[in-house]
């Protein structure tokens, strides 16, 4: 076996019954290996068995008391991936599918999408099986003091900065914040995603979605094209879907879908400013199914099913992992679909990718296209640091520059090695050597 295959074949025996965090890896080290083939030093430092292993996993007992004055008990976690070019970051997931696996591919990704914002970051991701929904606002904040109460010991601002993710919004960064200020007696930047009143940033909740939008720009225009005027299909009704569409609107283009556990919504009309303000209050604040919008606006509702037979220009998966299949990618091919740009972390299945990597359409891997909402997490991270805050308009350049410099990158980095236009190895490839090149230099830790 050659190198990369044997390196496979020791995380699929280290890590029995984690598909997710296999299929990340696999997408990963087949895609590098150009640069494992050209550099001997990266095969002398065993830099691929060292940067497939987390340096530290946390795994413990979450107890909290329901509003019936019951005992519940869930498991939380933090897998700490690497921290060669700067302190571990990345975000908390409160869901039921929560599993090794999952945070594994999660912290595994985050590695070289952090690496690719250009600022210094590590990986990691963390959190619980717990599920916030249909819970009230004094159980959501009994488990994020429980939860807390246990992570603290393990982060810190020098140390490891979470951020939310799914089932983690601003409600529960502020309990999550509250806890660690009550135990370390301090006012520190340990979590980003705060409200603006105690040290957030402005974009950052709307930056994954920008970004997302703004990558897709700089796709487009390698084909002399912009987004202004195109059918967009999005998936997921969350933060990120909810910001890629804003972002959308506000250049003119045309998003007909949103979706979530139970189906998808295809409003032909467009959903416009004020139909996505009603969605936002929808799922932001009466945290209600997306079914309601059809039945609101008279659009049409499709139940168990994803929007990606849906005719279309382009596509934002926005959703979840591996919510785009092999049938859906044929069903967006033939279609007419061009750009497909990962709003959510490996949204798109082994079978799916293949396609779209031969066809050459525009394709946009999440580790570069989603990466604003980190980028923006950095960014705040610097303002807490400096004890400042910066404008709107400050922090949306920034992330701006930040994406536009990502697909440059990534873009360069294809056609060095021979595979121009292919930005899912070139996204992967310039995000693996600034993070091999720390560790050489660091040495064996």
């Amino acid at each position: 076996m050659d190198t990369i295959q044997e390196v496979l074949a020791t995380v699929k025996r280290r890590n029995p019954g984690e598909p997710e965090f296999l299929q990340a890896v696999t997408e990963v080290l087949e895609s590098i290996e150009p640069v494992i083939r050209s550099h001997k030093k990266y095969r002398d430092a065993r830099i691929l068995d060292r940067i497939v292993e987390p340096e530290r996993q946390v795994v413990f007992r979450v107890c909290w008391l329901d509003d019936r004055g019951a005992v519940q008990i869930n498991r939380g976690y933090r897998i700490q991936f690497n921290s060669a070019i700067g302190p571990y970051k990345g975000g908390l997931r409160f869901h039921p599918t929560v599993c090794p696996s999952i945070l594994k591919f999660l912290g595994f990704e985050q590695v070289f999408k952090n690496s690719l914002t250009t600022l210094p970051m590590g990986g990691a991701k963390g959190g619980s099986d717990f599920d916030p929904k249909g819970k009230s606002d004094n159980e959501v904040m009994h488990f994020c003091q429980s939860f807390m109460t246990e992570l603290f010991r393990h982060i810190g601002p020098d140390t490891d900065v979470p951020a939310g993710d799914i089932g983690v919004g601003g409600r529960e960064i502020g309990y999550l914040f509250g806890q660690y200020k009550r135990l370390r007696n301090e006012f520190s930047g340990v979590l980003t995603g705060k409200g603006l009143n105690w040290g957030g940033s402005l974009i950052r909740p709307e930056a994954t979605g920008y970004g997302v939008v703004y990558f897709a720009q700089e796709m487009l225009k390698t084909r002399g094209e912009s987004i202004e005027g195109k059918v967009c299909t999005v998936s997921g009704s969350g933060n990120a879907a909810q910001y890629t569409v804003e972002k959308l609107n506000q250049l003119g283009a045309k998003v007909v879908t949103l979706s979530d556990s139970n189906g998808f919504v295809y409003d032909k009309d467009g959903i416009n400013e004020e139909k996505l303000a009603w969605a936002m209050e929808l799922k932001n604040v009466r945290r209600g199914r997306i079914k309601e919008y059809a039945e609101k606006f008279g659009a049409e509702y499709y139940e168990n099913q994803r929007p990606w037979r849906v005719k279309c220009d382009c596509a934002f998966p926005c959703a979840t992992q591996n919510e785009v299949g092999g049938e859906d990618a044929r069903s967006l091919l033939g279609n007419g679909c061009y750009l497909v740009c990962e709003g959510a972390n490996m949204p798109t299945e082994p079978a799916a990718l293949e396609q779209f990597l031969a066809k050459k359409i525009l394709y946009g891997p999440a580790k570069a296209a989603n990466a604003g909402g980190v980028a923006t997490s950095g960014l705040e991270m610097s303002q807490n640091s400096m004890r400042l805050a910066w404008s709107r308009e400050e922090v949306d350049q920034r992330l701006h520059r930040i994406m536009t410099t990502i697909h440059g990158n990534a873009s360069e980095t294809a056609k060095e090695y021979g595979i121009n236009g292919n930005l899912f190895a070139g996204a992967n490839i310039a995000g693996f050597v600034k993070v091999a090149d720390a560790m050489l230099d660091q040495g064996l830790v």
